[in-house]
């Protein structure tokens, strides 16, 4: 069997025509494997859904309860018949619940990896190399310039700065689903054990990772109501990103804004985004992870999708990998 014909594009995503499902559609579809609950992968409207219990159980969370026509959960390793292909959900190390996809048929193997990241993260199983013919990577970060530093170290300039400005409340920016827990995390695991205030937009998922057995520590409201801007004094707050540009932000005491993201390494964004404090932390590989990778699984081709597609695909061929891009679009960062 020809990789194309176990796995090729169309316009709703990657597509299986023997198994008959897709992963990761971008519109609406009868059967989707979903690799993790990022809006930009998971989205509603799907006739049956086959994921991770924590991705079935985050969509559910965003989307509401009614977010698909049928759902099944994937334990990692197990094996699941559809229409004669095999399909097995493996760690991906992107936030809780991510999984890479493997599909096998007739000896062939392919693994879609979805978003994932080789650092260490206690907030969720750490990546897992799966031995395939071909892989489908990522490539977010897949230019030679990034390359990520220690997310410790990136969190000791926090810290470093709530020495210095006591009087000031530091605002963290981080996307909700995995993000803004991963930072929360970082703190505690650095020493932090004050109370950490969050966003309302992020209690929903912060409890259930906590029902997951992740440890964040004294987590409060971030509210003003009925308190004033001195209670927030030297306090860290973290919010989505939307809500910093909003009057929310505006009523904390002296506001320090922070962003953790992998794209705080590019100096223009931060400064764009009025970012005093960026904090590099990325849930992504780097250039030096994408391609060690790749080494390790020494597959015989790799698929490049949603992001640096050109540049990942030369470094493979160059190495004597056989690589493609598959432009495949409605894939953003939102997790980053």
């Amino acid at each position: 069997m020809r990789a194309r014909d176990l796995l090729h594009t169309r316009p709703e995503g990657l597509y299986c025509p023997p198994g008959d499902f897709f992963i990761d559609p971008v519109r609406p579809v009868e059967r989707a494997l979903v690799t993790h609950g990022h809006a930009d992968h998971a989205r509603p409207g799907n006739g049956k859904v086959l994921a991770t219990r924590e991705t079935l159980d985050i969509m559910a969370i965003r989307y509401g309860a009614d977010f698909c026509g049928a759902m099944q959960a994937a334990a990692f390793g197990e094996r699941i018949d559809l229409g004669g292909v095999s399909a097995t959900f493996h760690p991906a190390g992107h936030v809780l619940g991510s999984a890479q996809i493997a599909v096998e048929k007739g000896g062939l193997t392919i693994v879609a990896s979805g978003d994932y990241k080789r650092g260490a993260d206690p907030t969720c199983t750490p990546y897992e190399p799966v031995p395939c013919d071909v892989f489908i990577t990522e490539a977010t970060f897949g230019l030679p310039v990034f390359h990520h530093p220690a997310p410790k170290a990136e969190m000791g300039k926090l810290l470093t700065s709530l020495r210095q400005f006591p009087e000031r409340s530091h605002l963290v920016g981080a996307y909700s689903l995995g993000k803004a827990q991963r930072v929360i995390r970082l703190l505690r695991d650095c020493g932090y054990d004050a109370p950490v205030y969050i966003h309302g937009a992020l209690a929903g998922l912060c409890d259930y990772y906590v029902s997951r057995g992740i440890d964040l520590g004294d987590l409060r409201p971030a509210t003003t109501e009925k308190g004033s801007a001195v209670d927030f004094r030297g306090a860290v707050v973290v919010g989505p990103p939307s809500a910093f540009a909003d009057r929310w932000a505006r009523r904390f005491n002296e506001p320090l804004v922070a962003f953790a993201s992998g794209w705080m390494m590019v100096r223009q964004r931060a400064k764009q985004g009025g970012v005093e404090l960026p904090l590099v932390i990325s849930d992504h590989c780097d250039w030096p992870e994408l391609t060690e990778t790749i080494r390790e699984l020494a597959p015989s081709e790799v698929w490049v999708t949603h992001g640096r597609e050109e540049a990942l695909v030369r470094w493979c061929d160059l190495s004597g990998v056989p690589a493609r891009p598959l432009h495949l679009v409605g894939y953003e960062d939102e997790g980053d």
